[in-house]
Parts: C-alpha cells; structure tokens; sequence
C-alpha cells in the first residue's frame, strides 16, 4: 500500500510509521494523537477513496500522508459509507500493529467517520461508530472528524 506525504513523496506504511516516530522524536514533550480516516467520491470512471492518517502534534501542527484507491462505482451511500470505515479500521488496525513491532502499544489511534448529524447520514451514526468502537479504537463523527472531512475528502476529487 502506497501511501503520498506532501512533504516526504510516495511511502509504504512501514516508512509512515518510522516517520510518525521520528516526527514525535523531535519534540518528545508535546501530546500526540494519531488518527485516522476515510472518504470517498463516486464518479464516471468509479468511486475514489481516500485514506488518510494523520499525527497531529497538539497545539503545534501536525503531518498527514494519504493513500487513493479506486473501485467500481459503489451507488448506495450506506455501502460507501461502511466501505470508508472498514478502510479506515483496516488501516488503524495495522498501524497499531506496526507501532507495537516498534515498542509503541501505547499509541492509540482514533478513527474519524465520515458521518454527522446533519445530513444524510445521520441514520448511520449508530452502526457504524458501533463498528469501530467494538473493534477496539476510538470514534469521532463530524465536526470532530477531520482526518475524514478534511484531509480524506481533499484527495477523494
């Protein structure tokens, strides 16, 4: 899996991860708080979806590297919607793995939904976070889910 860092270029997860680490080497006394999280856009051609990880430095930036995936035209938002979160907790779940090879198991990641209470997908809010919360990570939904509205959703077009 390839993931594009506008900073660094293309990188397989492995070399995200001893980036992420690297990057919270430089400033060992901040919090960090990784997260995680997909979009996706239907178009003629199929649907784009983006994944998006993010470490984020609180109060002092962050840096954030991305993957694009294309598939069939998926028309049915609850499908999309779900294929989002299951990007997003596949991806979380190999992070955690890989921060664990490293000697990080303390590394939590948070996964962020593209789902809100306003909007269509309102109805999905209770299944989905219901998904990602029974398998072990955090949930956020909008406005409080950027690595989903934000960083996903600017690569997904």
């Amino acid at each position: 899996m390839i993931f594009h860092s506008p900073s660094k270029g293309q990188m397989e997860l492995n070399e995200v991860v001893n980036d992420i680490l690297g990057y919270i080497s430089e400033d060992i006394d901040r919090s960090y708080k990784l997260l995680v999280g997909s979009d996706s856009h239907p178009s003629q051609q199929g649907t784009c979806f983006v994944s998006a990880i993010i470490i984020h430095r609180l109060g002092k930036g962050a840096r954030y590297y991305y993957n694009r995936l294309m598939e069939q035209k998926i028309k049915s938002l609850r499908q999309r919607i779900f294929y989002e979160a299951s990007l997003s907790l596949t991806l979380a779940d190999q992070l955690s793995r890989l921060l664990k090879q490293h000697g990080h198991s303390e590394m939590k990641v948070e996964i962020h939904l593209d789902v809100g209470t306003h909007g269509e997908t309102r109805e999905l809010i209770k299944e989905v976070t219901g998904m990602i919360v029974n398998s072990g990570f955090d949930a956020k939904i909008k406005p409080n889910a950027c690595a989903a509205s934000k960083v996903a959703d600017k690569y997904t077009k």
